[in-house]
């Protein structure tokens, strides 16, 4: 019994291990290689299109990993999984510093995608969200806020080390620090006590029951659906913003900072929607964020200086950033506690691809007109159609569950 007392005030290490993992992981492989365009592109002669496609394999890999690893982590143990992402994930990272050619960035963005990033992602925040039974949105918010940080950290720093030592010295540091970093957090990642005592037991409690009057994998569609076009929208300036302001004549490390303050800004907007979410719902919180993202990603191309893109940039970070964690909650408070890692999974599954066909899309874009207008303006038309998917969801909940009370 002082073992179960105790145990939960250890959810705060939980939280900021998972937060710090997010971080150097994540920031890697959502948006990192961004700031590799330019320098792979001068080296090699490749274009955009085909340099997004490494994100794109990595994005894949992270979302097919995904699901593979959040079953394994529902049903052995988290530690094992995310210590196995931490050491692929290093280690691709360190042989990319020695690829020739595009299908090896290809492969190993992949491999660090699905065994590495996938291992990571869904567990850790399934495994968060389970350790708090009051204000789970906050939880989710502070641990999705290391994710923030990592985008727009892991950037920044990449592109002072590719001005310093070279892109390849770059990669051969970064692979390091994540060796060295992820390993020992990793270590400190646990299952919560009555997660560990519920599947000892086989037991079924109420937590395993829909928390929603919708099935199970009703409730999993139409979140991955809305989320795949929330994330062509949201893709599109963490891949496209470094090189759009490069290509306003402005050096490489202060297009770094303009993402690196926009993901700062990001931290305490992941923070805000994640209470958000605890005070007015999940699906609420995430509709707002969804808007404001959308609302605003098309202005990015209409900006010149360099003070616009900072002051935008926070402007836009803020709100943006409570998409993912709204998404997050959702999958918390719409899904029992027994599949809820394989529930994220699958969802983000969709989030990936969409990051991963977004970012595509506006190397591809580009390639074809010569500027980003049209990359900017897919986004918007993308989040316009999440914006219609989530609301139908929202009210498809709520006059069901006004019709159980009725017939109650």
């Amino acid at each position: 019994m002082s073992n179960i007392e105790s145990e939960p005030a250890y959810r705060w290490v939980i939280v900021s291990a998972s937060a710090m993992m997010l971080a150097i992981s994540m920031g890697l492989m959502v948006n990192g290689i961004s700031v590799f365009f330019i320098p792979l592109n001068e080296e090699f002669g490749w274009q955009r299109g085909s340099v997004s496609l490494i994100n794109f394999a990595g994005l894949v890999g992270l979302a097919a990993g995904g699901i593979f690893m959040g079953r394994l982590a529902d049903r052995t143990s988290t530690r094992r999984v995310c210590m196995l992402g931490a050491i692929v994930l290093g280690l691709c990272v360190l042989a990319a510093a020695h690829a020739q050619t595009l299908w090896q960035f290809y492969f190993l963005f992949f491999v660090g995608g699905f065994l590495g990033a996938g291992a990571l992602f869904a567990p850790l925040i399934a495994n968060v969200g389970n350790w708090f039974t009051k204000g789970p949105g906050l939880a989710v918010g502070i641990a999705a806020a290391g994710q923030a940080i990592g985008q727009g950290g892991v950037p920044f720093a990449a592109a002072i080390l590719i001005g310093t030592i070279g892109w390849r010295n770059a990669f051969t540091t970064m692979g390091i620090i994540m060796l060295v970093a992820l390993i020992p957090l990793a270590m400190l990642i646990r299952k919560p006590p009555h997660s560990a005592s519920m599947s000892s037991s086989g037991g079924i409690t109420q937590s395993d029951e829909s928390p929603v009057p919708l099935p199970f994998n009703v409730v999993v569609a139409w979140l991955s659906i809305a989320v795949l076009f929330c994330c062509v929208c949201m893709s599109v300036p963490l891949l496209h913003l470094v090189p759009l302001i490069q290509d306003r004549g402005i050096p490489l490390e202060d297009a770094g900072s303009v993402l690196f303050v926009m993901l700062i800004v990001a931290i305490a907007g992941r923070i805000a929607f994640g209470k958000l979410a605890d005070m007015i719902g999940a699906i609420q919180a995430y509709w707002l964020a969804s808007f404001w993202q959308t609302l605003l990603v098309f202005y990015f191309v209409q900006i010149e200086s360099l003070n616009s893109f900072y002051i935008f940039a926070i402007i836009f970070g803020f709100g943006y950033a409570g998409v993912m964690t709204g998404l997050l909650v959702c999958v918390r408070m719409l899904t029992p506690l027994s599949r809820r890692a394989s529930a994220l999974g699958i969802v983000l599954l969709f989030a990936w691809l969409g990051h991963g066909i977004g970012g595509y899309q506006g190397g591809l874009f580009f390639d074809l007109t010569g500027d980003y207008k049209l990359t900017y303006t897919n986004a918007a038309l993308a989040g316009v159609l999440n914006l219609i998917i989530v609301g139908a969801l929202f009210h498809t909940i709520k006059r069901r569950t006004a019709s159980l009370i009725l017939q109650s």
